[in-house]
């Protein structure tokens, strides 16, 4: 009877607090806290449940407990309570007896489902695991920020993340801070790696096979492999050459700028369109009849006509460099076989279409799109 009891009041708690079924990546460990803590269910009727001692359980509620100082761990956990407090749910007894719980009024917040967190994972992640990354929370913001310190001790904003994902992502262990404030700084972690490199092995798996399908039906020009650098992407290499006299070959609103299309195209989701069929892209970017995203997020269709409108005004060869070096991360050297250049010579058109970028923003400034890079 207990044993239908608990499965009946964990049931109902996740579908009242959390208005569907709690997400898959939520640890088990997570979800005997919040069964525990909110919800009033003994930690031995836990452990029957679940076929461990009760000790198992009671060390898995004191261990997410101490995560409670993290604020990203903190928000999250109040969501999955269903919106309380972290002090039980309202009307539960203090007692030993199990018992439904009492709903919440409060209006749950929205968490990230399965794919949602992949898909958005990959993407911060790749920006986390750069040389001098990251990941920014303000307090009282609902958006945190990526940041890149450089050299010479100046940063560079290359991405803008939802709470509810760092969230998610601090609760999994792939960031983390050392020190908490008004504005608390995460880090990746060595999970977070991990998780980084299986996900681009999944989307290069991905990518292959549907590479795969379309060379079977028409050859493509496409490259055949995409490097995808993760301490540092090609221009962060060239920001740190020098010239003759000393100064840098890539200055930092040059950077700024091929950044800023970099997270505009992984935004837009652009990546499997572009790959799929490079030069039909290509093609089409030369003529009237761009292409147009129809599915989405509003944000990623604002992004994908950002992209667009950009790599049309590089013009052709400037927007093939453009696109190979700064959105798919490919290597100079790679670029110059590709293309056919003499070698050394990809940096110097590297620099003209980053330049061209930069007078591109200038002259179509873009609130939404200022906040990125």
């Amino acid at each position: 009877m207990g044993s239908t009891i608990l499965e009946i009041g964990q049931t109902r708690h996740r579908a009242v607090g959390m208005g569907s079924a709690v997400p898959g990546w939520v640890p088990r460990s997570v979800q005997n806290y919040i069964d525990h803590t909110e919800m009033g269910i003994p930690i031995r009727a836990l452990a029957r449940k679940q076929g461990c001692h009760a000790s198992t359980i009671l060390r898995q509620i004191r261990r997410v407990e101490t995560l409670r100082d993290d604020p990203l761990v903190d928000g999250v956990l109040k969501t999955l309570g269903g919106g309380a407090d972290g002090n039980g749910v309202a009307g539960q007894p203090q007692g030993g007896a199990t018992c439904l719980p009492v709903p919440s009024t409060a209006p749950p917040a929205a968490l990230p489902d399965t794919a949602q967190l992949s898909e958005h994972g990959l993407r911060v992640l790749r920006r986390l695991a750069e040389t001098g990354a990251m990941l920014a929370v303000a307090a009282d913001l609902e958006k945190a920020v990526i940041v890149r310190d450089g050299p010479g001790g100046q940063s560079t904003r290359t991405g803008v993340v939802d709470r509810a994902i760092a969230e998610a992502m601090a609760l999994k262990g792939w960031i983390l801070a050392p020190v908490v404030g008004r504005i608390t700084r995460y880090r990746i972690t060595t999970a977070g790696r991990a998780a980084l490199a299986d996900m681009m092995a999944r989307a290069e798996n991905a990518r292959a096979g549907s590479d795969d399908a379309a060379r079977l039906s028409e050859p493509s020009e496409a490259p055949r492999r995409i490097r995808y650098g993760i301490a540092e992407s090609p221009l962060v290499a060239l920001a740190r050459r020098r010239g003759r006299e000393g100064e840098k070959f890539l200055e930092d609103d040059l950077v700024h700028a091929g950044e800023r299309l970099r997270e505009d195209f992984e935004l837009a989701q652009m990546e499997a369109e572009v790959a799929r069929d490079w030069s039909t892209f290509l093609r089409t970017l030369r003529s009237e009849c761009a292409p147009v995203q129809t599915g989405g997020s509003p944000a990623a269709r604002r992004a994908h006509v950002r992209v667009i409108a950009a790599l049309q005004d590089l013009g052709p060869g400037l927007s093939d460099v453009t696109l190979r070096c700064c959105c798919f991360l490919e290597g100079l050297e790679t670029a110059e076989k590709t293309l056919g250049w003499s070698a050394r010579s990809g940096k110097i058109v590297l620099r003209i279409a980053l330049m061209g970028l930069k007078r591109h923003y200038a002259q179509n400034p873009d609130q939404s799109g200022a906040m990125i890079g």
